[in-house]
């Protein structure tokens, strides 16, 4: 089965500020700020909601095609993906730019600074997509280039190829019309709670005149699990249990990559979201979201645990 993730790839660089930020900012000068926070040193890690999702797939045995572009300096992040198998051609390398690349700053009270640089997540992707065969291909269209994340649902419909529509920060810049072109004729819409009540607000829809336009709503709540909303039915499914909660950055992604594994692998879309359930509690067990492992043994395990009665 031919798996398409399109999204972005990105370095996440994070930096610890040994202080508060309110120590250092004037409130009433703040019209002139102007501030320099000497950090404890810099991380960087491989992220992107692409990356994310092809690398929770390859652990579960997968080896998705990745459509994103990359920038002059994606080397490490190239070398990391190939350790795993995963095929790179239609990763367009963007000489000209940088990959993309959040620049992140926390303080002692969790506060964060962010500047985010799209680079080559300007550019669209521009791969063809017709060798694949509607019949054994599944795609997702996650947050990434604004242009791919409205060209490639109407290409996917064009060739029946059946794709998820997963929006998430790309909301706001995509608007209520970009957002009901890629919701129509979706085999899923994905989104956390907070996100789908955005969706709904900015395209005037109900979950019901969603659920015209898209076959099934998947909606995530965090360690509150999820719900699988179809036309006439809605089902709760639990979250399952990670062995420690060190960073949720990455649970959504690592849902997404069980959610589409369950259903590559014939699964019902009940089942295959409890596969994403399991994968998503992996997520949560490191910093950073490609730092996790784990084996088809130990993720059948967790399943079991999770959901056999």
């Amino acid at each position: 089965m031919n798996i398409l993730v399109l999204g972005s790839l990105a370095y996440d660089r994070i930096m610890d500020f040994p202080d508060k930020f309110s120590n250092h900012i004037l409130p009433d000068k703040i019209h002139i700020l102007n501030v320099c926070f000497m950090v404890n040193g810099l991380r960087e890690l491989f992220g992107g909601t692409a990356g994310n999702i092809a690398y929770n797939l390859a652990l579960l045995g997968e080896s998705p095609i990745i459509l994103a572009c990359a920038g002059k300096d994606f080397d490490s992040y190239e070398r990391w993906l190939s350790g795993f198998s995963l095929p790179l051609h239609a990763v367009r390398r963007v000489e000209h730019e940088f990959t993309a690349g959040a620049y992140i700053t926390t303080d002692l009270s969790d506060n964060q600074i962010t500047g985010f640089n799209p680079g080559a997540m300007k550019e669209p992707c521009l791969q063809d997509i017709d060798q694949y065969d509607p019949t054994e291909t599944l795609a997702i269209v996650a947050p990434g280039n604004i242009d791919d994340m409205t060209t490639y649902p109407e290409l996917f419909r064009q060739k029946k190829i059946p794709f998820i529509f997963d929006p998430g920060q790309s909301i706001p810049a995509l608007g209520p019309e970009k957002i009901l072109q890629g919701l129509t004729g979706s085999k899923i819409f994905i989104s956390n709670d907070y996100e789908l009540e955005m969706v709904m607000r900015s395209t005037g829809l109900s979950k019901r005149s969603m659920l015209e336009r898209t076959e099934s709503i998947i909606t995530t709540f965090g360690e509150n699990g999820s719900l699988v909303s179809i036309a006439d039915d809605e089902i709760r499914i639990t979250s399952a249990t990670p062995a420690k909660v060190s960073d949720p950055t990455g649970a959504g992604d690592a849902f997404r990559a069980g959610l589409i594994k369950g259903l590559v692998m014939g699964k019902s879309i009940v089942d295959a979201a409890k596969m994403g359930s399991v994968s998503a509690s992996f997520g949560v067990e490191c910093q950073g979201t490609q730092c996790h492992r784990f084996t088809l043994d130990d993720f059948w395990r967790r399943f079991d645990s999770t959901f056999s009665s």
